[in-house]
């Protein structure tokens, strides 16, 4: 099933990490941030897009500028867990 959103919808969307435009990834089922050095991976639920940068997937480990972690709220490599350890 593609994703089915309207495309004036798809003009006024907008990355909510960097702002750049997003794309549709019908195979996916996702927006893709156009942003240089961003691509974060939207998904689209249920015809709803959730652009959400913690549900986003990070096909390049882009940091979001949060310590210790990249988006979708993976840590980063040689962060520590929420235990702190």
């Amino acid at each position: 099933m593609a994703v089915d959103l309207d495309p004036a919808l798809l003009d006024v969307l907008a990355c909510p990490n960097c702002h750049s435009p997003l794309a549709v990834d019908h195979d996916r089922h996702e927006l893709v941030c156009t942003g240089n050095g961003c691509g974060l991976a939207y998904p689209v639920r249920d015809g709803i897009p959730v652009l959400l940068v913690d549900e986003a997937r990070n096909p390049h480990g882009v940091d979001t500028g949060r310590p210790g972690e990249t988006a979708a709220g993976t840590p980063a490599e040689g962060a520590a867990d929420a235990t702190g350890a």
